[in-house]
């Protein structure tokens, strides 16, 4: 299976289904077709590109991600398929009933995976990890002591070599990428979460009665730092523009083709996701105990020439 993301910003669009195709026309009159099982998600940015109800609908059967943004080019919703797993809802009431303390041992987890990786990533572009390493041993259940936020702090004021850069400034075009490639591992970690029969409303960390995806937001937490890695080469080289521009964002999302090394083994970073989700659906549904996020390092591997 093919996992493509196609990205429609700089030009206008109109999409829709045909059989068991999705069927693109361009402004210029270029035609694709491109069979449905082969998209992962669709960003839907140029205010000129339309979709029809069917491709929705076959796109969301076929278990893709429709994200769309606002005229900053900005993610501000997706959707995400509501029937993708025989047994969906009996996963639902298991994964509602799941207890404190395991969801407590469930993001003791993440966030220790979480901050190794931002450690790997640190250390390639710095050549130290500063202590970060140390930081994730301290991670005790449900990180009652915030080690996520300090090993935060630290990462950004060390990560792009700029004592001034701060995540909370939107001006910064840094952020803008960061903040757009985030949304796309949204997309991704939610896609996952259906396909694996659980829903991403049950968080086990995060909680906002304004979010529908907080075990999104949970578990995409360890994949962040591969975005911030991209990020960073792309600021070092400065060969595009830092403005989200459609070869600048076309730049960032080719990491997400990548492949990555998850336990001794090349994978997608799709499949790495959907083995991650079906693990925590075991653990939720089963006595299995351990949960495998399975990114062995946010650094993608290099292909041999």
């Amino acid at each position: 299976m093919t996992n493509r993301i196609l990205d429609f910003s700089n030009h206008p669009a109109h999409i829709h289904a045909r059989g068991g195709t999705l069927e693109v026309k361009l402004e210029n009159g270029e035609n694709h077709s491109i069979p449905f099982e082969e998209v992962a998600a669709l960003v839907a940015a140029h205010p000129q590109v339309t979709l029809t109800q069917l491709a929705l609908a076959r796109l969301s059967e076929a278990g893709a991600i429709v994200v769309i943004c606002n005229d900053k080019f900005m993610p501000v919703a997706m959707t995400m398929p509501i029937e993708s797993h025989w047994y969906q809802a009996e996963r639902f009431v298991k994964q509602a009933a799941i207890s404190s303390p395991k969801k407590k041992r469930l993001w003791q987890q993440v966030v220790r995976e979480k901050i190794l990786n931002q450690a790997k990533v640190l250390t390639e572009a710095t050549g130290s990890d500063f202590g970060l390493i140390p930081m994730a041993d301290r991670v005790t259940s449900g990180d009652l002591s915030n080690v996520e936020a300090q090993a935060s702090r630290r990462y950004w004021s060390k990560l792009f070599k700029d004592s001034r850069f701060v995540r909370s400034n939107a001006n910064d075009p840094r952020n803008g990428m960061l903040n757009y490639g985030y949304a796309v591992i949204r997309a991704i970690t939610a896609r996952a979460i259906a396909a694996s029969g659980l829903h991403p409303s049950f968080g086990l960390h995060h909680a906002n009665k304004l979010n529908a995806f907080p075990l999104a937001d949970d578990l995409m937490e360890p994949f962040r730092p591969l975005i911030d890695w991209q990020v960073v080469k792309m600021v070092v080289g400065k060969k595009l523009p830092l403005d989200l521009t459609s070869p600048t964002k076309h730049e960032l999302l080719s990491v997400l083709t990548s492949r990555f090394s998850s336990l001794g083994e090349q994978r997608t970073l799709f499949d790495i996701m959907g083995r991650m989700a079906q693990s925590l659906a075991n653990v939720i549904l089963t006595k299995e105990s351990k949960f495998l996020i399975g990114l062995d390092s946010p650094l993608p591997i290099v292909e041999e020439p």
